[in-house]
């Protein structure tokens, strides 16, 4: 297994990565980059924490690439990457979570055909490598009122474009990739059900991210700030999300999971996604945990803990909270087991449903903490103000509430930066719209759930039999 330092140094190659309209050189080294590159490493200190090393190592490997066989390994699965993320600060570090998703779904989708071996060959790489990976599935789409066929210009979706006899070519774009700059593979898989006639879209691939062709052009949202004091989480942790560009990228057979078969795209769009919510939901647990734990010091820390609002609005987030990871835990307990590769999956209705709840009331969540926290969350302080000789005693004297004034602005301003800020907003569009949106988990919801069980049981009820 890699160190840390070994992965940051990994990075250095010839990858090229476009930030606010110029090449970047070194992402370990960039002032933006480095510091998604810094967060991405925690993945990597896992196994080097003497009170983590039991749950991030087995059998000498990452666990990330220990495919799940039982509940257990799913639980153990899920308490692997709530660490990861409460070791993050709240952001996911998703540089093993994410790509081991698509190689469980991989390991599933190509049983019993030819490409299963390379599935196998390439997943024993990367956990021999210790290799951190990303995902590309999000394809730009164009017009989202047609499929890939009928879109004017093909390359809306990620597609070959030659066949060769060592390997086929690649055309298109995918969005929404995340970590992709400081990861060492990318896995590209469909997005979405493809129908007859759109087997050249039907591709699964994988490709170092230094790859010729392969161009990232990053997003800037979270561009970040030199105060640490207001911005406890975001000047620390980053994610960096790219536009992924494949421009006649050449991939060698070795590489390729699919190659035309349109039935398993489709099924290997949904597979990515059963394994994917569980690791979204998963990764949730810490946001929501800090919710709670916030407001409960907001309300003490401001004096107000004792109000009878107070307490219905405490006792809501913690309900909120119990509810996602029950149903998290759940979702693991009920798995089912492929029966080609003995792999174990979540429970695609519970794992749903988890996402859905958290998703579906973040922003109340999100309300009850602001309302306990208060005002100060968009009006308080620099760093450069609290540190001033002259400003300090009256920022002290004056914004102090049932605790000292550094105390209480500690909690503000982290939870200013959870709930006001940029960070705010990019975990706003994330409950939202990260791992499938609310329409997705609730369509998923519909197709799993055993209706008929129901309605049989209504019918006999009534008195009308089954």
């Amino acid at each position: 297994m890699r160190t840390a330092q070994e992965f940051i140094e990994g990075l250095r190659d010839d990858r090229e990565v476009w930030y606010r309209g110029e090449r970047v050189a070194d992402v370990t080294t960039h002032p933006e980059l480095g510091v998604a590159a810094r967060h991405g490493s925690l993945d990597f200190e896992l196994a080097e924490d003497p009170a983590l090393r039991e749950l991030a190592v087995t059998d000498g490997h990452s666990t990330f690439y220990a495919l799940p066989r039982t509940a257990a390994d799913l639980r153990r699965r899920s308490a692997l990457i709530e660490a990861s993320t409460a070791h993050g600060a709240t952001l996911v570090v998703l540089l093993k979570e994410i790509g081991t998703d698509a190689l469980f779904a991989l390991h599933r989708v190509t049983a019993g055909t030819d490409a299963f071996a390379r599935v196998q060959a390439f997943h024993a790489r990367c956990r021999d490598g210790d290799l951190a990976l990303a995902v590309a599935q999000t394809d730009v789409k164009g017009d989202r009122s047609q499929g890939p066929s009928g879109q004017a210009d093909p390359d809306a979706y990620v597609r070959i474009v030659d066949r060769r006899d060592d390997g086929i070519v690649v055309r298109g774009a995918k969005v929404h990739t995340s970590c992709s700059p400081n990861v060492d593979e990318l896995i590209v898989i469909p997005t979405r059900a493809l129908r007859e006639g759109e087997e050249e879209w039907a591709v699964a691939f994988a490709v170092p991210v230094a790859t010729p062709g392969v161009r990232l052009l990053c997003s800037d949202y979270l561009h970040g700030t030199d105060d640490p004091w207001t911005r406890p989480v975001s000047s620390r942790h980053k994610m960096i999300e790219t536009l992924t560009v494949f421009d006649d990228v050449f991939v060698p057979w070795e590489r390729v999971f699919l190659a035309g078969d349109v039935e398993r795209a489709g099924r290997l769009a949904l597979a990515f996604v059963e394994f994917h919510r569980f690791t979204a939901v998963s990764y949730k647990l810490p946001l929501v945990d800090t919710l709670v734990g916030l407001a409960l010091a907001l309300a003490e820390a401001n004096g107000i803990a004792r109000a009878s609002h107070v307490r219905d609005k405490l006792t809501w987030l913690i309900g909120y909270a119990e509810t996602v990871r029950g149903l998290t835990e759940l979702a693991a307990d009920r798995c089912g087991v492929d029966p080609a590769t003995g792999i174990a999956f979540p429970d695609p209705l519970t794992t749903n449903v988890a996402k859905w709840t958290f998703a579906r009331d973040y922003q109340e969540a999100v309300k009850h903490v602001i309302d306990v926290a208060g005002g100060l969350l968009v009006t308080g302080p620099s760093g450069a103000d609290w540190e001033h000789p002259e400003l300090r005693p009256l920022l002290e004297k004056y914004l102090a509430g049932a605790v000292p004034a550094a105390e209480r602005m500690a909690l503000l301003n982290l939870a200013s930066d959870l709930l006001a800020r940029s960070y705010a907003g990019y975990q706003s569009v994330l409950a939202v719209h990260a791992e499938g949106s609310l329409e997705a988990e609730k369509l998923q919801i519909w197709r799993s759930y055993d209706a008929e069980r129901a309605r049989t049981l209504a019918r006999r009820l009534a008195g009308l039999g089954g």
